[in-house]
């Protein structure tokens, strides 16, 4: 039939091809097993978009491009293989797994789900409109657009508060504005952004419009205690609370919890035997970029000792 898809034979398939994927991959490989790698979009997640990454042990400064291209290309360079494909399923036929593309089916002993996540939307009127018109998701992929100009960054967490930084050497004036008084982020990036005289912190606030036609002039704010509005004359507003996962494609084979995650402890064993998980799409308590590298060791040690014990039986 013209509309057969291909099949490709391998050993395991990681579904992501960021942190906790293409670690994933370093490890099976390495442990003489055929592993390859789907990824929708481009290597790395959302680690590229981060101009410097500091906590990362043993590398003390290096950006997210640079940390995200050296695990690609140690992965390859190791011998997994890296395809440019959205996973649309999975499904169990056979004893094998099976995960389908728009194009091909990989037939395989063991999957890793390490899907990431993807930014948060506000979820205000006219936010869709204003993407790429002043609305934002990356400060480090749009933050040069907006050079010399009065932008605002909404959240706060450890993104929001290197977008800030990021973008305050750029701009002329960051509002940063948050739900709470209190941030999620390291402390000490928040000491450091609050000496920065051209950052303004606007707290106990939310977001709840946006005001220009054909492109953002301005923000409106509400403070949460009292009620009161007030307008923020801005051209550019980075939107950073926080991500969501996207991991509906599995839920026939995974258990997800409420939030979309899936269920998965330390471990990284899902409820079905051969389909674990890795990185920011599992239910854990914190997600950083070392414990997705954590996860897709724990992970791919995990597949490779189930694709042994499989064959034994």
């Amino acid at each position: 039939m013209a509309d057969e898809k291909k099949r490709v034979d391998t050993d395991i398939v990681i579904v992501g091809g960021g942190t906790a994927g293409l670690t994933a991959a370093i490890y099976a490989v390495r442990a003489g097993v055929r592993a390859t790698i789907l990824e929708a979009k481009a290597y790395g997640g959302q680690i590229v978009n981060t101009p410097d990454i500091e906590n990362y042990p043993g590398l003390a400064h290096v950006s997210g491009f640079d940390f995200a291209t050296g695990l690609y290309n140690q992965a390859v360079d190791l011998g997994a293989k890296f395809r440019y494909e959205r996973a649309l399923g999975v499904r169990e036929e056979n004893g094998e797994k099976i995960v389908e593309t728009k194009k091909r089916e990989f037939h395989c002993k063991a999957v890793i789900i390490a899907t990431g996540a993807k930014n948060r939307p506000l979820g205000i009127d006219r936010e869709e409109e204003l993407t790429g018109n002043g609305v934002s998701y990356c400060a480090t992929c749009d933050g040069s657009f907006f050079k010399g100009q009065t932008v605002a960054v909404n959240g706060g967490g450890n993104t929001a508060i290197e977008d800030a930084e990021y973008l305050a050497d750029l701009c002329e004036k960051v509002y940063v504005i948050h739900r709470r008084d209190e941030f999620r982020a390291d402390e000490a990036d928040v000491l450091r952004l609050k000496k920065r005289e051209n950052v303004e912190f606007v707290l106990n606030s939310t977001v709840t419009g946006l005001i220009g036609e054909g492109k953002l002039n301005a923000v409106e704010v509400t403070d949460k205690n009292t009620g009161e509005k007030k307008t923020l004359e801005v051209t550019g507003l980075f939107v950073a609370i926080g991500q969501v996962p996207d991991n509906r494609a599995f839920e026939n084979l995974v258990d997800l919890a409420p939030a979309g995650y899936v269920e998965a402890g330390e471990d990284c064993h899902t409820k079905t035997p051969g389909i674990f998980t890795a990185g920011d799409c599992r239910t854990k308590t914190v997600r950083q970029l070392t414990t997705a590298a954590a996860d897709g060791a724990v992970a791919a040690l995990a597949a490779c000792a189930y694709i042994k014990e499989t064959a034994l039986n």
